[in-house]
């Protein structure tokens, strides 16, 4: 297995970056389209578009946090049995995690649908955005069966030594987004509803790429449909567990933000925090392209037991991170006003004033917020999911939120910052609530250290 196996054998940056590079290329094409999606929605239709599309993210990443659990927890358990050369096993957890999540995603979207109404009162979609959240949100309901399908088999294909597929696939489908975006919104004027339908589309294509993996002879994992023994799936997902934490909680802070938005500055100050996280979401997906390539290498040597290579891989993962953070950061400190204004046209320049303004508030989470989420992998790929979901849950939920919550009603009675961001000062709790994360990551990590977990199998 290992002679056949980079992940096993072969050399340590060179097989690293075998994985990250397709990942990257996958991720950044997604990144460019949210991106591009996010152009053409805000110069077309305007930023109260963007902010009924922020309004729904707790929604979505319930969604998209139910998917993640199956693909990572179900990626590494796979990667683990396949180290241990146990392809009964792999082919289970894969089947299974498939099935689940066309039966979840199907369940919620008709559980969308038939409480439409309440799910907008509950997400503050206040009346100034319904009508666009409406038109979006009736397409895109029934796009994700499928977009979050083809999200979970991605992470197997790739986990079974086929990441060029993936990454065309991922390529194929956001460079296929971006053009119907501009064909749907831009030139037939279809709206929101245009920008769904651009996705739907993208997406039947995507998963039309990625089943060549289905035809591949060198494809260790057979979807079975007959399934029995279905405490694997509870066993994966639980081991992914972290990764459905840091999603759904993602959701609960959009709640709160956009909540707390609203009451100081309105649906412009939801629109606004928008376009500056586009940059935090380019940051993520960026972090998970090394984090995806470090679950399929750790996990694989961690079942192995060739730890020392699970050393080396670390390091290079936390390396690549603190780099592109340093990136990130000098892009939006020398050129703000540039990249800002790619979302926005001249009818909202108070928007882009409140993003500017936000902007410098926000730089050190760009530091620090990749490699925590690569620390987390980690501890996920070592089968270690209970600190993983504790550092998953500060790091997402608890510390964002008390933060936020405490420094929004404490911060401008302190009078600390200038009184023409005091109103946006609340959003500090961000950055400061990745780097409390950081220490507590470092901590857990050093705790279950390569070096650590060999003196602990050889005295078992």
């Amino acid at each position: 297995m290992s002679a056949q196996n980079p992940a096993l054998s072969g050399r340590i940056v060179k097989t690293f970056f075998y994985y990250v590079l397709p990942s990257i290329v996958g991720l950044v094409a997604i990144t460019s389209a949210n991106l591009i999606d996010g152009f053409f929605v805000g110069n077309t239709i305007g930023t109260d578009a963007l902010a009924a599309i922020t309004l729904m993210i707790p929604y979505f990443t319930l969604l998209i946090a139910i998917a993640i659990m199956l693909a990572i927890g179900g990626a590494v358990s796979v990667g683990k049995a396949i180290g241990e050369k146990d392809p009964k096993t792999a082919n289970a957890i894969f089947s299974q995690s498939l099935i689940a999540a066309v039966v979840i995603n199907t369940l919620l979207a008709l559980g969308s649908l038939a409480f439409n109404d309440l799910l907008f009162e509950i997400l503050n979609i206040s009346a100034q955005v319904a009508i666009l959240a409406r038109e979006y949100f009736d397409v895109i309901r029934w796009v994700f069966i499928l977009q979050l399908t083809t999200m979970v088999l991605y992470y197997f294909v790739r986990a079974d030594g086929h990441p060029i597929l993936a990454t065309c696939a991922l390529v194929i489908g956001a460079v296929l987004n971006i053009i119907l975006d501009a064909w749907f919104i831009v030139y037939l004027e279809f709206g929101l509803a245009g920008a769904a339908y651009a996705t739907a589309i993208a997406q039947v294509i995507q998963f039309l790429v990625l089943s060549r993996y289905f035809f591949s002879k060198k494809r260790t994992l057979k979807f079975e449909l007959q399934q029995r023994n279905w405490k694997l799936l509870l066993n994966s997902a639980y081991n992914g567990i972290s990764e459905f934490i840091n999603e759904i909680s993602v959701g609960i802070i959009f709640f709160i933000l956009n909540t707390l938005m609203i009451m100081r500055l309105g649906v412009d100050g939801v629109a606004a925090f928008t376009l500056v996280n586009y940059f935090i979401f380019l940051s993520v997906m960026l972090s998970y392209g090394l984090a995806d390539a470090l679950h399929i290498v750790v996990s694989q040597n961690f079942g192995a037991r060739h730890l020392n290579r699970v050393k080396s891989f670390l390091s290079i993962a936390i390396l690549s991170t603190i780099c592109l953070g340093i990136i990130i950061v000098a892009l939006l400190v020398f050129w703000p006003e540039t990249v800002l204004s790619w979302f926005t046209n001249e009818q909202d320049q108070k928007i882009s004033r409140v993003s500017m303004q936000l902007l410098p508030l926000l730089l050190p989470l760009f530091l620090i917020n990749g490699t925590n989420i690569v620390l987390t992998c980690y501890l996920t790929a070592i089968h270690k999911p209970k600190p993983s979901a504790l550092i998953a849950i500060n790091r997402s939920l608890l510390f964002p939120a008390v933060f936020l919550i405490a420094f929004y009603y404490m911060l401008p009675s302190w009078h600390l910052l200038p009184a023409a961001i005091s109103d946006l000062s609340f959003i500090v709790a961000l950055p400061l609530a990745e780097w409390c994360t950081f220490l507590l990551a470092a901590y857990f990590c050093y705790q279950y250290r390569p070096t650590k977990l060999k003196v602990n199998q050889t005295s078992v």
